[in-house]
């Protein structure tokens, strides 16, 4: 069959893509340091090449706009859909307001429509994505006081170097219950990796959970927990030595059996959630993991 759409690139059909997309990434983004964390990723498993359908226009053989589209599966109000990310959407700074941009989208559109009721994107710039349908929703942070003295040395750091580690992080990825019935992803393994695959992960063998967490003082960060079956707060901060006195969330708490309060934010504090299409969650608190935002 022929390919009805101009911009849309294949990886494994043209092995030069994946280094003239990633020089384009690296121009625009040069603060994420994008091409390390592919490459960290891909270490892990998870090769953004096999996860990413890339929507790219040319100047010769210079990449200079891109839009991909990334399969998100996860458990909404529910249910469990497939949504598609938009990531990575940039134009050369020499070649923008020449409609490039918009030209590419509307194809990305007109392919994701065709594919998924739900598309989401997380930017610091919304006005770009609303003249497309996208809107912006609200999310919020989730806040419990505590005043736990310490418990055990529970948690240890996953070696993402060592081969056996590796494995159990794709183990869990593969296999991790939602961690919300309100919003909670589900066997989803490139954004994590490229999210967070640098960052220190936390295991809990116990639990046989990996947690995304950063502790500052008697503040404890939680961003994502992985497992086969979920543990509570409580659970979390048992094995956690040293004294808590305040857990933030940054993801849908209900099944972590806390007492929280929400609270609106965008993480980071310019991530603005935006939502093309249907979405069932738009009138609860929730917010999706800092591991799966694109």
């Amino acid at each position: 069959m022929i390919n009805k759409y101009c911009f849309q690139r294949s990886f494994s059909q043209d092995p030069t893509l994946s280094s003239r997309l990633f020089n384009l990434l690296e121009v625009v983004f040069p603060e994420i340091g994008i091409s390390n964390a592919a490459e960290c990723a891909r270490k892990l498993g998870a090769s953004w090449e096999e996860a990413s359908t890339p929507f790219i226009r040319f100047q010769n053989d210079l990449a200079i706009t891109h839009v991909g589209v990334l399969e998100i599966p996860m458990q909404l109000m529910g249910e469990m859909i497939t949504v598609a990310g938009i990531h990575g959407v940039c134009t050369r700074p020499e070649f923008r307001r020449r409609g490039y941009y918009r030209e590419v989208m509307q194809e990305v559109l007109d392919y994701c429509d065709k594919r998924y009721k739900t598309l989401v994107l997380t930017t610091a710039q919304p006005e770009l994505y609303e003249p497309f349908g996208f809107r912006f929703v609200r999310e919020h942070v989730f806040i419990s006081k505590c005043n736990t003295l310490g418990g055990i040395h529970g948690l240890r750091l996953l070696d993402t170097t060592n081969i056996d580690d590796v494995k159990l992080l794709n183990r869990l990825l593969e296999t991790r219950k939602p961690i919300s019935h309100i919003l909670g992803i589900v066997k989803e393994k490139a954004l994590f990796c490229v999210n967070e695959g640098s960052n220190p992960l936390h295991y809990a063998e116990d639990l046989d959970v990996i947690l995304c967490m950063e502790i500052e003082g008697t503040k404890l960060k939680l961003f994502d927990l992985l497992g086969t079956k979920i543990c509570t707060l409580e659970d979390i901060l048992e094995r956690i030595p040293q004294p808590i006195e305040q857990v933030e969330i940054y993801l849908s708490p209900e099944r972590l059996n806390a007492d929280v309060q929400a609270f609106p934010h965008r993480l980071n504090g310019d991530s603005f959630l935006m939502v093309r299409g249907e979405f069932a969650a738009e009138e609860e608190k929730f917010m999706i993991p800092r591991s799966t935002r694109c």
